[in-house]
């Protein structure tokens, strides 16, 4: 039997019933999320700089800026089962690097690379998100044409464009 995805209105009703219900506050947890991505990259340069300079009060600073992540993440996580909080924790990563690396090909004036990576790096952002407010049941994804959520979906974009735009319509960082 194959499990069917929501329509992007069921997840929009969704989204506002949480809002309502749990007073959610996106946009403080977009910020937290921006601060966790910042603090695993310290982790990491905290990590080579040590390596580097064979200089061991490095892996102190490391600790210290992960027990900060792991607080905040708590924050932002509020149940996971399985690798749930590794794989969230990974997805921040790995959209933190691809923004890097894509604004370093932007200044090159890679501007196809550059954008390539955005889209990937938002891709992943907004998967984070997904699985974060429940929207992407993990145990209902099923392969399906790249253009559709399920085969119910007739609408022209796929899983990826259709999270995009939840997140981009749920998560709005100017609003106070």
């Amino acid at each position: 039997m194959i499990n069917k995805l929501p329509s992007m209105d069921e997840l929009l009703t969704k989204v506002d019933s949480l809002k309502k219900e749990h007073q959610l506050d996106l946009s403080s947890d977009e910020d937290l999320s921006i601060a966790v991505m910042n603090l695993v990259s310290l982790e990491e340069h905290f990590f080579f700089t040590a390596s580097k300079t064979e200089k061991a009060e490095y892996f102190n600073l490391l600790d210290e800026v992960r027990e900060m992540r792991k607080a905040l993440m708590k924050k932002l996580i509020k149940e996971s089962e399985g690798e749930i909080w590794c794989i969230q924790k990974h997805l921040l990563a790995a959209s933190m690097r691809l923004i890097e690396v894509g604004t370093k090909y932007f200044h090159q004036e890679k501007r196809k690379e550059a954008e390539e990576l955005f889209s990937k790096a938002y891709r992943l952002y907004s998967l984070f998100w997904g699985i974060n407010l429940k929207l992407v049941n993990l145990g209902n994804v099923k392969s399906v044409d790249d253009n559709q959520l399920n085969v119910h979906d007739q609408e022209k974009k796929d899983f990826w464009g259709k999270l995009g735009v939840i997140v981009k319509k749920i998560i709005d960082c100017c609003k106070e």
